[in-house]
């Protein structure tokens, strides 16, 4: 057996969420590659050939793979796979990190290859048999598969990362699938950021609909986040109310994250939002209700009023 993972990067780096995928893959039996396509990518290449396990990574190199189209790159993987096939060395786990680019990416494979597609998985039990969450986290579901290939993505807070270096697999040049033009790059707008980013974290701070304001957000939160160094987040509804922008929300619809330290100020824990959070190795929770759910899973809890406790903790580090 043979495991392909698809790498996440961004042309110039791989993004953690490969690390914790590769790790997921290691867990199968068998050889473990990883396809690299992007455009002037070859550090993201050099870097997936130093990760330790990894025996060879395969660097499709093209235009069209620049912005990460779903269209190419899931027509790239499809021409390794079929390619592998093709000389007996089929490949029987295609593994993609759950993050936007893994999920835009997967069900279109999983569709070409006729084969069902299996979601956000948290643990390998065997070659065909995997765990994935349901319910918002509330259960978890474990999953046989009997296809001859296994369309995966992987949770990336269900695996701890292997390590960045200390690998020498070898990279192989692979031709690059002609562009059908289904898809093109129009532009995009990225929200510039200081902060650590909210999923690569290993400190977050975040807020709930208590604060009040998106004022009252920013007076009382980033004072901490700054003295932590922690990335920022938000609840759902602090994200409805206009506090915090879309790309900070924790949650089942939001990001999942899973910091070493995750400080909950005014989030009273609705589910969907547990969901998201709840894996964080240290949660600390301050709210002045007593009866709010997310003490239900804090380490550490304050019941207090946001506006006094926020303030004198900064001070007190």
């Amino acid at each position: 057996m043979t495991t392909l993972v698809i790498a996440d990067h961004d042309n110039a780096s791989l993004k953690g969420a490969t690390l914790n995928t590769v790790a997921a893959a290691l867990k199968i039996e068998g050889e473990v590659h990883v396809l690299v396509a992007g455009f002037d990518a070859a550090a993201p290449a050099q870097a997936a050939a130093a990760i330790p396990g990894v025996g060879k990574v395969l660097h499709a190199d093209a235009a069209s793979f620049q912005h990460g189209l779903a269209e190419a790159i899931a027509a790239q993987v499809l021409a390794v796979v079929g390619a592998a096939k093709a000389v007996d060395g089929a490949y029987t786990h295609v593994l993609f990190a759950a993050t936007a680019s893994g999920k835009n990416i997967a069900p279109r494979v999983a569709a070409c290859l006729d084969v069902a597609q299996i979601s956000e998985i948290t643990r390998v039990l065997s070659a065909d048999t995997f765990e994935r969450p349901i319910y918002a986290g509330n259960a978890i579901a474990t999953v046989q598969c009997a296809d001859a290939v296994k369309v995966i993505t992987v949770r990336a807070t269900g695996f701890d990362p292997v390590a960045a270096e200390g690998g020498l697999a070898v990279i192989e040049a692979i031709a690059s699938v002609v562009d059908t033009g289904v898809s093109s790059f129009v532009g995009s707008e990225i929200a510039r950021n200081d902060r650590p980013e909210l999923t690569a974290a290993k400190v977050i701070v975040s807020g709930g609909r208590a604060l009040g304001s998106v004022e009252k957000f920013n007076e009382v939160l980033m004072p901490l986040a700054d003295k932590l160094g922690a990335a920022l987040g938000a609840s759902r509804a602090a994200v409805d109310a206009g506090y915090a922008p879309n790309d900070w929300q924790v949650g089942q619809t939001g990001k999942i994250v899973a910091p070493q330290l995750y400080v909950a100020v005014g989030i009273s824990g609705a589910i969907q939002h547990l969901a998201g959070m709840k894996d964080s190795k240290v949660i600390v929770a301050i709210n002045k209700d007593g009866e709010a759910p997310i003490f239900s899973v804090a380490d550490y809890g304050l019941e207090a009023d946001l506006f006094i406790a926020v303030p004198e903790l900064v001070s007190a580090l």
